[in-house]
This record gives C-alpha cells, sequence and structure tokens, in this order.
C-alpha cells in the first residue's frame, strides 16, 4: 500500500484514510488504484465492514485538477475514460462490497469526492462539513453516480437544484433532507464512526449484506420483483447460523455472537 492511502486494522473491521491532506484528498490516478486495493484487500481478507474518512481538514475535493491546467499547452482529457477506468470501478466495488461501508465526511466533500460519499451505505458527516456537486463550476455534469444517486435520495427538484448551482450544502442540512445518515459534532465524528462500524462487524453480516442488496435492487426493481426477491434473501438468511444465533439470544435473553457466514 502506498502512502496516498493509509490502511488501519481492526478486529474483524478496516478503517481506509483517503491521505493527501495538502490536496483535499483530491484524486489521481494512482490514488484511485491505492484506495481499489485497500478496498480489494478488506474484502478478500474477510473483514466485516469497513471505514472510509479523509486525512486533515477535508474529505475529498474530487478529482486533483492540477495536471489538467488548459494553460499547459495540452489536449483535453479524455474524461469518458477517466470514469470508466477509475471512478466507475470504484463505485461498483463499493456497492458491491458484501459487508456494510460506512463513510465519515470530516470536512468538505466535492464534486467526485461528495458521490464516492454517498455511494457508500452509511455517511455520517461532521456539522462543519459541506456537500458540493461542483461541477457545474468547470462546465462538468455529475459523475462517480452523483446524477443517479441524487434523485434517488432526495428527489428531482433538489437534486436539479445541487447540479445545477454548485451551491453547499451543510452537513445539518444533508440530514434534513435524507442525503446522509446523521451529521454529528466535529470532535465526536471519528468515534461515533468507528463505534458504529464496529458495531456493524459485529452483527449479522450476512443479513446486512443482503439487506443492502434488496435496497439497491428496489429502485429498478417492481412492487412484485422485489417480494420475490425479499423472500430469496429471507430464505438464505432463514438457514443462516445468524439467524439460529439470533434467536437463541433473544429467547436466551443474551447478546447474540454473529459470524456472519453463509450457509452451507
Amino acid at each position: 500500500m502506498g502512502d496516498m492511502i493509509l490502511q488501519q486494522q481492526h478486529e474483524n473491521w478496516v478503517e481506509i484514510t483517503l491521505n493527501r491532506p495538502e490536496r483535499l484528498n483530491s484524486f489521481t490516478d494512482a490514488m484511485h488504484i491505492e484506495l481499489r486495493a485497500a478496498l480489494e484487500n478488506a474484502r478478500d481478507s474477510g473483514a466485516r465492514a469497513v471505514l472510509l474518512t479523509g486525512a486533515g481538514r477535508g474529505f475529498c475535493a474530487g478529482q486533483d485538477l492540477g495536471d489538467r491546467d488548459p494553460s499547459k499547452g495540452k489536449a483535453p482529457p479524455d474524461l469518458r475514460r477517466t470514469l470508466a477506468d477509475y471512478y466507475n470501478p470504484l463505485i461498483r466495488l463499493i456497492k458491491s462490497l458484501e459487508f456494510p461501508v460506512i463513510c465519515a465526511v470530516n470536512g468538505v466533500a466535492a464534486g467526485a469526492g461528495a458521490n464516492i460519499a454517498l455511494a457508500c451505505d452509511i455517511v455520517m458527516a461532521a456539522k462543519s462539513a459541506k456537500f458540493i456537486q461542483s461541477f457545474a463550476k468547470v462546465g462538468l455534469v455529475p459523475d462517480a453516480g452523483g446524477s443517479w444517486t441524487l434523485p434517488h435520495l432526495i428527489g428531482h427538484a433538489r437534486a436539479m437544484g445541487l447540479a445545477l448551482t454548485a451551491e453547499p450544502i451543510s452537513a445539518e442540512k444533508a440530514e434534513d433532507w435524507g442525503l446522509i445518515w446523521r451529521s454529528v459534532e466535529d470532535d465526536a465524528l471519528m468515534q461515533e464512526a468507528r463505534n458504529l462500524t464496529e458495531k456493524m462487524a459485529q452483527g449479522p453480516t450476512l443479513g446486512l449484506a443482503l439487506a443492502k442488496q434488496a435496497i439497491q435492487s428496489a429502485s429498478n426493481n417492481t412492487l412484485d420483483e422485489q417480494l420475490d426477491l425479499e423472500a430469496h434473501n429471507q430464505s438464505i438468511c432463514g438457514q443462516s447460523d445468524d439467524y439460529a444465533e439470533g434467536v437463541s439470544a433473544f429467547l436466551q435473553k443474551r447478546q447474540p455472537a454473529f459470524k456472519g457466514t453463509k450457509p452451507q
């Protein structure tokens, strides 16, 4: 692992930190490669949850534009390739991970940085944090899933307003609108996020993964399709050791010890 992404291993979950604070953790191609490697390593090593955050005073300012200065006389960048090679695989990876991905937004989340955060399963943000769909300021359209995520989370009118005006919204307003799960005091953010991630990692992660999958599928499914998906997923959960343990713990009035393993 390089130094643009930090990885801290806990008992059964991983904390991953974007680590270019001098550039507000804006992305380069190399940083993309490191982050995807960290997420894949967490998956392959059996982690049961991931916490994603940023170093310094911001979460992520999106793409690093330093090497895209038109005054340097370079040809226009191929942004389709940038998305196809880097941002789109990252969003698809986050969405496909079979465990909860929690994001702690510790400061500004702008452009693709905002949409990477919003791709995570649960987003917590410091009250001083801001979310900015900054694409309109440089003549671009929301990417990294933003044009899909925003209307699904907050509706057409608010999505259109954020995308076309590039106005920042506070963490508290983001919570009020349903864009994120929770805003918390700045000095409490990381402890609350770590506590939540640890709780998720100790939970019935098979069921959590299937719940994540079902909620992601809901916007494209009919009610009948969603009912069938729920029945399919519930059948898998019902055969799992976690379900047996959860019921036993409930009846015995004790804390369950979930393992997150799939039925054999």
